[in-house]
């Protein structure tokens, strides 16, 4: 059936709403399509993060609400180590303490959520370069206040502290204010800025009192005994440069060594080579000072040198073959070097003694006591003296022990045998001598009549000639002059052994010596040079 006009009119207009359709489908579709790039964008901005340096952790870490977790969070410091970082609600904070003022890279992993993870990637990583903050004092050279406290400023904030040897402690704010109980004197101070770092270096801090003329704290303390290779340090309250100039005060006795000016304030001095010499008395000549530590106007300084220990002396005279002893060194030895024998003369090595004879009279085993003084000590220094060209009574300060380390570290060797003399007052009275551990000689003897007996005791020979003059008094109060009297060896005062003529020997028959045949006086003086041990018994 055909279609008249009206018909086909309406067929046409029948079709519009189908386009219409269409159109309204797309638009949504397009409406739809924005709305998820949209959100896709949106997500991803607030899936991004920021990490930036913290003015108390040591980073802050911001998440959008899709970025994810952190997975892992590390520092690394400039010498390459690593130390893992906590999240406390986006502040990071190491785990280990961080060096003050060091640069640290830090790396921050944090793990996206899944759907993100599948469209981004499953991680992310945030990088930040810094430098952990420092803090240090502000003036180490500082004056007490009216009311006699120290005031220690800072160049910014601290968090902890230590003073002195004591342990770390919590702080808080710029200064630091102590109640000292002197008037002078130096005080190490360490800080750090954040909680979570290690204490910086050590700062001396010194101070003084009140003054209107240069003050001086020095250290070791005036008047303080003091190693051979201690170093002295000099603290001023005012700059070095305005009291001494380019100059350095000069030392007695002059020694190698160097003057250092670590800064504005302070002369350090430090010994080289085998420092000061043992038992010496050093002086410092200043410009007129005041002693910060006593008020005393003061134009020198003076300390007194570690004597050597009488063990170390008697360790070194065993090696060098002036004992009857022999001393072996437990370990190694001190080296031979100038240094470390001085060292070792200040803090003497583990060892042992041994006898270097087996056949040594009784007497003179009973005289030996490890790391005491004694006459048989005093004889080894004076035979020691003697061989060296020094004054012989037998006490081992500093030229003494100078001579000593220079002669062990040249390894200087005693050529003749150890001697000793016996004087038996019995009946006969004798005497034995010895060397090398064997008897040489044996021979009647005279000793002192009872008004003027021979002291008994060990003594060391002081005198040694071959011919002299012997005066003195009788005990009738006549004088006597013995011209020609020969064999000497002088051992306690006026007494000596000699040789005499007699026409017995073998009693008490001098004025307090020691008398032998000429015959037997010339064999035994060759064997008692200075330092040889005589002993005078029952």
């Amino acid at each position: 059936m055909a279609l008249g006009p009206l018909d086909r009119r309406e067929t046409r207009e029948s079709r519009r709403p189908r386009r219409s359709t269409l159109a309204l489908a797309s638009v949504t579709a397009l409406v739809l399509a924005a709305l998820i790039v949209g959100g896709a964008i949106a997500a991803i901005a607030l899936s991004r993060g920021s990490l930036k340096q913290s003015p108390t952790a040591l980073a802050d870490l911001k998440l959008g609400p899709f970025a994810g977790h952190v997975e892992r969070a590390v520092v690394r410091s400039a010498d390459g180590s690593r130390v893992q970082l906590a999240d406390v609600h986006g502040a990071l904070v190491p785990r280990k303490p961080l060096e003050p003022g060091v640069r640290a890279t830090l790396t921050v992993t944090v793990r996206r959520p899944g759907a993100l993870a599948w469209m981004l990637g499953t991680t992310f990583t945030k990088h930040l370069t810094l430098r952990t903050p420092s803090v240090a004092v502000s003036n180490q050279w500082l004056t007490l206040t009216h009311s006699g406290r120290l005031q220690i400023a800072f160049t910014g904030g601290i968090a902890a502290l230590a003073v002195g040897d004591a342990a770390r402690s919590a702080a808080h704010g710029k200064t630091l204010t102590l109640n000292p109980s002197v008037r002078s004197g130096s005080v190490a101070i360490r800080v750090a800025a954040r909680s979570w770092e290690r204490l910086g270096p050590r700062t001396l801090v010194t101070w003084f009192p009140r003054s209107h003329v240069p003050l001086l704290v020095a250290a070791p303390s005036p008047a303080a005994t003091i190693s051979p290779t201690s170093s002295l340090r000099l603290t001023f309250s005012r700059p070095v440069a305005r009291i001494f100039g380019t100059a350095n005060p000069p030392l007695s006795p002059s020694v190698a060594g160097a003057w250092t000016r670590p800064n504005s304030h302070t002369l350090v001095f430090k010994p080289t080579g085998a420092g000061f010499p043992l038992a010496a008395t050093v002086e410092l000549n200043l410009p007129t000072v005041v002693s910060a530590n006593d008020l005393e106007p003061a134009d020198r300084l003076s300390w007194t040198v570690a004597p050597g220990s009488e063990l170390r002396l008697q360790q070194l005279l065993a090696q060098l073959g002036y004992l009857p002893l022999r001393w072996t060194a437990t370990g190694a030895p001190p080296v031979q070097t100038a240094r470390a024998q001085v060292m070792a003369a200040v803090n003497p090595p583990p060892g042992s003694f041994s006898w270097r004879y087996t056949n040594m009279p009784a007497a003179l085993r009973a005289l030996w006591h490890p790391g005491h003084p004694g006459e048989i000590v005093k004889g080894a220094v004076m035979s020691f003296e003697a061989d060296h060209g020094l004054a012989t009574d037998g006490i081992a300060g500093p030229i003494v022990w100078h001579t000593l380390l220079a002669a062990a570290i040249a390894n200087q060797q005693r050529t003749s045998p150890y001697a000793y003399v016996l004087v038996r007052e019995g009946n006969p009275e004798s005497l034995t001598l010895y060397s090398g551990g064997r008897v040489v000689l044996q021979t009647p003897a005279n000793t002192g009549i009872p008004q003027r007996p021979t002291q008994r005791g060990t003594f060391a020979v002081f005198e040694h000639v071959r011919s002299g003059t012997m005066t003195g008094t009788n005990p009738d109060g006549t004088h006597y002059h013995d011209v020609g009297i020969p064999w000497i060896s002088y051992f306690n005062g006026g007494d000596a052994i000699h040789g005499f003529l007699r026409v017995s020997y073998g009693t008490r028959q001098s004025l307090g010596c020691v008398e032998l045949p000429y015959a037997q006086a010339a064999k035994v003086w060759p064997y008692t040079p200075i330092g040889t041990l005589v002993t005078v018994a029952d």
